[in-house]
């Protein structure tokens, strides 16, 4: 079994939602009694601009309770829109509605640990997803966060070629300081850059906002200069989409080598015209399957098929030992488009490929 340690994340924000369990071990203790297929599972979201959770993760999920339970189970979806006190207010509106269990991807993964304990103790099992929340979870599924790091900066050395070396500039801007996930992110991607190459500045991003991504991007070129960046770090897609912009602003017609993560549709699209190099592929389908059957084999009290799903182990700041499943990702360029994104269904060919693109498909072979 693998054992990860996810960092603490300081939360900058103070809600009212009571003590967390700072001693308590996440496991199959303390579940709500066994259901059959009428069952509720509770969906908690964290953004919309990430545009992943509606488009995928939530069909998904929705389709996949609905299989397991013979079209008898329902998913109860909230989207908390970057907000932690909205996001404690949906959570405790599942808590009082009796949801069987809970899917949460938490805003703020520090803020939320009371309600996490409440849910607890109210008999909802609570399962992370994709960004692991403290307090008493039960499981966590998501993807090798500091591997998909490790992924965006041996891949950004790789675009670089004869041009890395420990003088060229990198510009890094990571994700929100609120999100367990954005410290494995950097941490794996520092573990490639270091040495190789010169941090000339670092950004942590609130809420993974393009627009602040933009205005930080900003500030690097009017600091460091716009011909003397020679690649860029981002965390995911929604920022690079503002990076971008502000290199267009100031006049960048080459877009230097610039990371994303998500496989957004639009970031798929800048990679095929050269805006983007590369974004992690992240394959939502197996990870969302992989939590809608991990929330109603809870419900339903199949720990056999749950342990099953539930090899590793990860570490909060809370608690040891969470049972896990962490989902393989890859690198996706314009080499793979249509070996990934394609291949998974995310997206067809004429989606990506529409008439203002279609002389880049073309140039790539991507038509």
């Amino acid at each position: 079994m693998r054992r990860i340690a996810i960092t603490a994340a300081v939360s900058t924000m103070t809600l009212s939602l009571g003590c967390g369990a700072m001693n308590a071990t996440g496991g199959s203790s303390g579940a709500s009694p066994v259901r059959g297929n009428d069952l509720t599972v509770g969906l908690l979201m964290p953004e919309t601009t990430n545009t992943r959770y509606v488009n995928f993760d939530y069909p998904i999920i929705k389709r996949r309770v609905a299989e397991l339970t013979k079209k008898q189970g329902r998913v109860k979806y909230a989207n908390a829109g970057a907000s932690a006190s909205r996001q404690a207010r949906q959570m405790q509106e599942m808590i009082d509605d009796k949801v069987d269990v809970i899917l949460l991807d938490a805003v703020d993964s520090h803020a939320i640990s009371g309600l996490v304990t409440k849910a607890k103790n109210a008999g909802i099992p609570v399962i992370a997803y994709d960004r692991l929340a403290e307090g008493p979870i039960d499981a966590y599924v998501s993807f090798d966060n500091e591997f998909v790091g490790e992924v965006q900066g041996r891949t950004l050395l790789a675009a670089l070629g004869r041009e890395a070396g420990s003088s060229a500039k990198i510009v890094m801007m990571n994700g929100s300081p609120t999100d367990p996930n954005a410290k494995q992110f950097k941490k794996g991607a520092l573990a490639e850059l270091r040495g190789k190459v010169t941090i000339a500045k670092s950004y942590d991003v609130r809420n993974w906002s393009p627009d602040l991504a933009q205005a930080d991007m900003t500030k690097a070129l009017n600091a460091i200069g716009v011909d003397n960046i020679a690649a860029i770090y981002s965390a995911n897609d929604a920022m690079a989409g503002g990076i971008v912009k502000a290199l267009k602003a100031a006049g960048v017609i080459r877009i230097p080598p610039l990371t994303g993560q998500d496989a957004d549709l639009d970031a798929v699209q800048r990679i095929v015209t050269g805006k983007q190099y590369m974004t992690v592929y992240k394959p939502y389908p197996d990870e969302a399957e992989a939590a809608a059957d991990m929330a109603v084999d809870k419900v339903q009290g199949k720990d056999i098929q749950f342990d099953a799903l539930t090899q590793d182990r990860v570490d909060s700041p809370t608690n040891k030992g969470i049972p896990a499943q962490m989902v393989a990702v890859s690198a996706l360029t314009q080499k793979n488009i249509r070996e990934t994104v394609v291949a998974d269904g995310i997206y067809k060919i004429s989606d990506i490929c529409i008439a203002k693109f279609m002389a880049a498909c073309t140039a790539i072979g991507l038509d």
